[in-house]
């Protein structure tokens, strides 16, 4: 009988992040060098994010970035993770895109959010003005849909665009992206990775009410889950703290780039603030191989996903690639989970 690590998919989620005393250019290559060793690893894709006003996060022009990966890359599906959808007119996506699957065909994902990605006064200076319809995101799925099918009911032909094999995804971390990823037949991502509170209420109403598409025969759930690897579990717990510090600087308001690690962190935050950061990254796995290839094989059994989208914010480019490796080693050896 199958096992979880017969049928679990592993990919990356990559938000190129820029670390202190690093540059936007050091960042970007680091991006295509990761995406490089996922590849190499086995991994299924690399998505980066799009978020902006952020001075951590180098992926606010998200389908460059896509393309910068996709040509350092050859086999490896390459996507976003997603595009906020209501920051721009879908013919201009399905025209990034249609580009991109022209340039990489057949590897070009494209998961779509209703989050602005930013603050209310950076997405006031993407978008120009915040009048638009926060409930008009199926419709814009919908266009997108139409442009990429080519089917003429916008009256528009997307060039490029029309007829691209662009993989479409609805990402959420709520039900709502699980009702419309199932209306549409469309596979379904899930924040887990930084908002898990409605992560099995979300699986179980997308596997419910899932309707066959010409996309998707059967409903396939990703899940965010943030993985901190190393040899032993005291290092994996120092190289977390760097993505903790960067989250507590989020949350209050103070966004930074990612800070290096400092050892005892979390215990600094006093026990209120150290059971809410816990909370909040409680879809993670922190330690050496084996502690890491148990918590993994407890998540995927406790929500039956598809697929796993590994997420880490770690300093140094080489303890992070390293992560990797350690990763994907639990993923294929079952042994190390038992």
């Amino acid at each position: 009988m199958p096992t979880w690590y017969d049928m679990t998919r592993y990919s990356l989620l990559d938000l190129v992040p820029v670390v202190e005393g690093g540059t936007v250019g050091q960042a970007l290559a680091n991006a295509a060098d990761l995406a490089r060793h996922a590849e190499s690893l086995g991994f299924e894709r690399y998505w980066t994010a799009e978020h902006h006003g952020m001075a951590g996060i180098a992926s606010a022009a998200t389908s460059v970035v896509i393309g910068h990966v996709a040509a350092a890359t050859s086999t490896i599906r390459v996507g976003a993770g997603g595009i906020m959808l209501p920051n721009h007119a879908p013919l201009a996506i399905a025209e990034q895109f249609g580009t991109l699957d022209a340039l990489f065909p057949g590897r070009i994902d494209l998961g779509l959010g209703r989050a602005p990605g930013s603050d209310q006064i950076v997405a006031r200076a993407m978008r120009r003005n915040l009048d638009s319809d926060a409930n008009a995101f199926p419709q814009d799925v919908l266009e997108l849909q139409s442009y990429f099918a080519d089917d003429g009911q916008t009256g528009i032909r997307a060039t490029p665009g029309a007829g691209a094999n662009v993989s479409l995804w609805i990402l959420g971390s709520s039900t709502f992206g699980a009702q419309l990823a199932a209306m549409l037949g469309l596979p379904y991502a899930f924040a887990s990775h930084f908002a898990p509170d409605a992560l099995m209420a979300a699986i179980e109403m997308y596997r419910r009410t899932f309707r066959p598409s010409a996309a998707l025969a059967r409903p396939h759930v990703m899940a965010g889950f943030n993985v901190f690897a190393a040899d032993n579990d005291a290092e994996a717990e120092l190289l977390a703290s760097s993505q903790q510090q960067a989250f507590v600087a989020l949350r209050t308001g103070n966004p930074r780039q990612l800070p290096p690690p400092v050892a005892g962190y979390r215990e600094s935050l006093g026990a209120q603030g150290a059971a809410i950061l816990d909370h909040v990254l409680s879809c993670s796995a922190v330690g050496g191989p084996a502690k890491v290839a148990r918590d993994i094989a407890a998540f995927v059994a406790r929500t039956g996903v598809d697929e796993l989208m590994i997420a880490s914010s770690i300093y140094d480019h080489a303890a992070r690639k390293h992560s990797l490796t350690l990763t994907a080693n639990a993923l294929r050896e079952p042994a190390l989970a038992a």
